[in-house]
């Protein structure tokens, strides 16, 4: 039986994190802890964690991320000097785009200066240009705690998967637990060289509609987002979120749905 795990955190704030979701999540998934968890759109992976299922598929179209939640699965230890300051950052940020262009980006070392990037670039952004560059500046944070001990992690990540892949290439059997968290509706989709644009949205809805198992969709509470998963058949809910970490710097609580697929309503109730 899956426990709920309270202490471990993501490795990195994430946009768009989850972890305040957790305790509403966690009511739901109870039922269902002995199916596998899949998790098209993983990103900082706080669902999963906190979730803390035997089993998982966590899957991320960015190849960067899941390198190093692979590596870690492997046992990466962080023991690098890595510096607060902008000379070194833009010097590690050239490093890792040398490494993306010439496609050894699969590797401990890049997985590592990613790591560094993230922590120390503006807001917490992960961000690529259209060559697959990632192009995030200097945060300018006042102090970093870079000091992180991974071997939790890694002993989590035992029986968890990790891809990098488009969602639908996703193969499932029908019985698994779905948590589908997409990059939101909104304007600034661009976390990866491909953008997810609202074509996109749709596809995804006309991917899950075939899912036999339990899902639960998060986003953006866009109109034509709440149309979109009534019009397919969703239970929806809405409910304001923090904004811990964002691209354009505002934390203002923004307005979101649960969208709920073979889920039964006195479980939907629960939260």
């Amino acid at each position: 039986m899956a426990i709920m795990n309270h202490t471990l955190k993501p490795i990195f704030k994430w946009v768009g994190g989850k972890r305040w979701l957790i305790p509403a999540l966690d009511k739901i998934w109870r039922p269902y802890n002995d199916r596998k968890l899949v998790e098209p759109f993983t990103g900082g992976m706080a669902v999963a964690l906190g979730l803390s299922p035997k089993y998982a598929l966590l899957n991320d179209i960015n190849p960067h991320l899941i390198n190093l939640y692979n590596q870690v699965k492997k046992g990466l230890i962080l023991n690098y000097r890595f510096k607060n300051n902008e000379a070194y950052f833009y010097n590690k940020r050239k490093r890792f785009n040398q490494l993306i262009e010439s496609s050894q980006y699969k590797n401990q070392e890049a997985a590592a200066i990613f790591f560094y990037l993230i922590k120390t670039g503006f807001n917490g952004l992960c961000r690529f240009n259209n060559d697959g560059k990632f192009n995030v500046p200097f945060g300018q944070h006042k102090s970093i705690n870079y000091d992180i001990d991974l071997d939790p992690y890694h002993k989590q990540f035992g029986d968890w998967q990790f891809n990098s892949k488009d969602f639908a290439k996703i193969k499932l059997t029908g019985d698994e637990f779905l948590y589908v968290d997409p990059p939101y509706d909104v304007e600034f989709t661009k976390y990866h060289k491909k953008d997810f644009n609202f074509a996109d949205q749709i596809r995804l809805a006309e991917w899950l509609k075939n899912h036999k198992g339990p899902i639960i969709a998060s986003n953006q509470a866009t109109p034509r987002i709440i149309e979109l998963y009534e019009d397919f058949g969703f239970s929806v809910k809405t409910l304001y979120a923090p904004r811990r970490v964002s691209c354009n710097g505002d934390r203002r609580p923004a307005l979101e749905i649960l969208a709920f697929k073979g889920i039964p309503k006195n479980i939907i109730s629960r939260i």
